[in-house]
């Protein structure tokens, strides 16, 4: 190896180092060692920030948007309740989520389908009083091993696939061969995952697990009769054991139905108290159908879509202090309607009108968002603040940007159109129908993503340029000797770690002539090891950079760098005996 390969290797060294060992965020750390590259002369910068070009870079980039407008119509939510219910335990959770995710991923691209999925299980968890980092990894994970179900499961498969058809006579290959040893791979991985989370997978304990110090608020609100809840038992409508919440009582009619059962009927109309911290009361508010109580809320000007949160705490001069909600004209005076007071912490109990407020006393209140604006700098509150999140569903555009998403998946799963041309249609078509403004798109997007993304793009170039990876795929493959399983085994292991350095598809078409070459001087066939390369630069668990999904759930998950070698080595290794020991028998040598 000259020196630029020795450089590049070094520099990949001390990424992984920091990567494992520091906090560092993986974005700067990427970028870090790009730019040494570049200084060091290994790439010019036109190679170095060609991966920023890379169409499956934008195609995630575009998808954030999408994603937002399901988001933004409440469309995650309903989809969420009627794909995932509502598990008893964690283990019924990642059951409930990776079954449907891996099998769809084999007819569909793992990229949108880990996407569109990541802000359901998001909410999902929160509704559950699940810890999300249980979740996203198995999210990520099921989705690359439902790929290696079908030949265009992952985009890998299908470069691999074309290779042969570009540089072998080795003939077609069937659109369910390769799920020969998918799927019992599939099915060893997503056991294994079930089996060992309670060890290897984090638990990072969400703020609401802890309530001691919260504050708690009571918020009324009440049953639309357009409600999917209508009729069903408290219990069934997800209402019960709410994480940082309880539904404290019933007001229906003229009677008040206190300590509320789990078998209580749902009726239309019926004003439901419920009790908790902020963010739990939050999402409540989400959920179609419910609606804050207060009959001034309707007169605001802001229609209720684009209202937000606030949290304002009253000052000795405030006009409304030592006056009770109503007659201190909270609504006319500041065009916001007061939903909840908390006083030392704790609820105010008692009709929101009727609440004399005191200097000190939190209201959670909701108006139009040029509040915080108004109100930031005036001497009637202490503090005002937004709670973040609190954007109300457009339920009324749910079914229009179910359609757009339908539309792209269908488009670009019958090869009508690109990935990319697909999702960019759907990202315009959900501004265009108003799913979502453009300011909104703009913050969806996860730059520190892209950014990673990008530079192992730029790191993966630096290997292929220099020399390095070649350097060490024929050392490895040549110390493999003249036994075909120890080669297999060898190609395997040769794909899998550049994979996860790498990029699936630079590692399977870096690696693909080097294996292809090995059979034939070792008068084998090369189809066993054409499908090991496949099974290898697909299923890629141990780094969140070596594959697209799992950086898309890095973030979400609060994982760190070493969460997913601690759950995705073992897991490599275990398809590395399970690929390697049944390809052979399927595709003999």
């Amino acid at each position: 190896m000259g020196l630029e390969a020795w450089i590049t290797l070094a520099v990949l060294f001390c990424i992984l180092n920091l990567l494992i060992v520091t906090r560092i965020a993986s974005d700067v750390v990427l970028v870090a060692g790009l730019t040494a590259l570049m200084l060091c002369g290994v790439l010019t910068p036109e190679n170095a920030l060609r991966g920023l070009a890379n169409p499956g870079l934008a195609t995630i980039g575009v998808l954030y948007v999408v994603a937002a407008g399901l988001v933004n119509t409440g469309t995650v939510y309903a989809v969420g309740a009627m794909l995932l219910g509502r598990p008893r335990s964690v283990r019924s959770a990642q059951l409930r989520l990776m079954l449907p995710v891996a099998a769809l991923s084999g007819f569909l691209n793992s990229t949108p389908l880990v996407a569109m999925l990541v802000p359901v299980v998001e909410e999902w968890t929160r509704r559950c009083g699940l810890s999300v980092s249980k979740l996203m990894i198995p999210l990520s994970y099921a989705a690359i091993l439902g790929g290696t179900l079908t030949l265009i499961g992952t985009s890998t498969n299908l470069i691999v696939y074309g290779l042969v058809l570009e540089q072998t006579s080795l003939g077609t290959m069937g659109f369910f061969e390769i799920g020969a040893v998918g799927l019992p791979c599939a099915i060893v991985g997503l056991l294994f995952i079930v089996a060992m989370q309670k060890w290897l997978l984090p638990d990072r304990i969400s703020p609401l697990a802890n309530l001691g110090e919260a504050r708690e608020y009571a918020i009324e609100l009440v049953l639309q009769p357009t409600s999917s809840m209508i009729g069903k038992s408290v219990e069934a409508a997800g209402l019960r054991q709410l994480p940082g919440t309880f539904l404290a009582e019933i007001e229906r009619g003229t009677n008040v139905l206190p300590a509320v059962g789990p078998t209580e009927i749902l009726q239309a109309g019926d004003r439901l108290l419920f009790v908790g911290v902020v963010d739990s009361l939050t999402e409540l508010l989400r959920i179609r159908g419910l609606v804050p109580a207060p009959e001034q809320l309707v007169k605001l000007n802001a229609p209720r879509p684009e209202r937000r949160l606030f949290e304002v705490v009253i000052s000795e001069s405030c006009p409304v202090a030592r006056r009770t909600i109503r007659d201190g004209r909270f609504r006319s005076r500041y065009s916001a309607v007061v939903l909840a007071v908390a006083r030392d912490g704790e609820r105010v109990r008692g009709k929101i009108g009727d609440i004399a407020l005191r200097a000190g006393d939190t209201l959670l209140v909701e108006s139009g968002p040029d509040f915080y604006a108004q109100q930031r700098n005036s001497r009637d509150f202490l503090l005002v603040s937004e709670v973040r999140g609190t954007t109300i569903p457009r339920h009324d555009r749910s079914w229009v940007a179910s359609a757009i998403l339908a539309a792209m998946v269908i488009t670009a799963a019958t090869g009508l159109l690109s990935m990319l041309e697909a999702a960019l249609i759907a990202s315009g078509l959900m501004l265009m129908t108003r799913c979502l403004k453009v300011s909104a798109a703009r913050r969806s997007v996860d730059w520190s993503v892209l950014t990673v993304i990008g530079a192992s793009l730029g790191i993966g170039q630096a290997m292929q340029s220099s020399g390095a990876a070649t350097a060490i795929a024929q050392s490895w493959l040549s110390a493999a000797g003249t036994d075909p399983w120890l080669t297999l085994f060898a190609v395997y292991v040769l794909t899998s770690t550049f994979t996860e350095v790498i990029t699936n598809n630079a590692a399977a078409v870096m690696v693909f002539p080097l294996a292809v070459a090995a059979a034939e001087s070792l008068g084998a066939s090369p189809w066993p090891f054409i499908v090991v390369i496949m099974m290898a630069a697909s299923a890629s668990f141990a780094t969140p950079i070596g594959y697209q999904t799992n950086l898309m759930v890095y973030g979400p998950g609060g994982y760190r760098f070493t969460d997913y070698i601690r759950i995705g080595l073992p897991l490599n290794v275990l398809m590395c005996i399970v690929t390697v020991t049944i390809t052979p028998l399927i595709w003999p040598f």
